[in-house]
């Protein structure tokens, strides 16, 4: 999980109640849905984060704003709790490429290459109607969902809909939300933009670790390169400079 502030447990839950404006009895339904995870004191005690707090507001807010049924509200926080983790994993990841750079320094090695190519899955392929087809769904409906931005499918130099394997996973996971969890529109509409936002956290992780990777294996190059203490090219080098000088 990440490490800022609002992640440190340290409200009780008769103030975490009283600050979502609920009754404590429903943050322990919540928890036991696996909707909140407040931490613990050494003696057991829940405490719960700033991040507690937000997550149950939008909680209130589903249920209360937009008539979200209970199996779309798990599904938006599980979502949550993802991006959450992925936040945690990022950060993670920086600080092991920091030390590793840290340790190259004294030990440079080579490393691998990044593999800068893009994901099969995000690759615009199928036609509407192939798509339709897919999931068992009209075309009409694939263009409601574009409409509603559920679904962002690419487009064709001619400006034909492509869809990729993501969006097809995403057109299913519509239908099971829809079909099989009863949840409302407003509910899918919250699931797919956290979909959308925990898919795009995914790529900047990516990239921005791709991009470390890339900056240790330029140092290592150079390091590589430098001539060894006491070379003949650095005593001409310390030569040159000090006639200079």
């Amino acid at each position: 999980m990440p490490s800022d502030s609002k992640q440190r447990p340290v409200y009780v839950i008769s103030v975490a109640a009283e600050l979502v404006d609920m009754h404590p009895q429903t943050l322990r339904l919540y928890e036991r849905k696996g909707l909140i995870r407040p931490g613990r004191s050494s003696g057991k005690t829940r405490l719960y984060s700033e991040r507690d707090i937000e997550h149950l507001r939008e909680i209130r807010r589903l249920t209360q704003e937009l008539g979200v049924n209970l199996a779309g509200v798990e599904e938006v926080m599980r979502l949550q709790h993802e991006l959450d983790d992925l936040q945690g994993e990022f950060e993670a990841e920086i600080q092991r490429i920091e030390g590793e750079l840290r340790e190259q320094q004294s030990r440079p090695q080579a490393l691998p290459a990044p593999d800068g190519s893009v994901d099969p899955k995000d690759r615009p392929v199928y036609v509407i109607s192939i798509a339709a087809e897919l999931v068992d769904m009209h075309p009409q409906t694939l263009r409601l969902y574009e409409r509603k931005q559920l679904i962002r499918p690419g487009r064709s130099s001619g400006k034909t809909r492509l869809y990729s394997e993501r969006d097809i996973e995403h057109l299913r996971e519509i239908r099971r939300l829809t079909q099989e969890l009863g949840v409302n529109l407003a509910g899918v509409e919250e699931i797919m933009r956290l979909r959308h936002e925990l898919d795009g956290a995914k790529g900047h992780l990516e990239r921005n670790v791709r991009r470390l990777q890339e900056d240790i294996t330029e140092r290592m190059t150079a390091w590589r390169t430098l001539p060894a203490p006491g070379s003949e090219e650095q005593q001409d080098n310390a030569a040159r400079e000090q006639e200079e000088g």
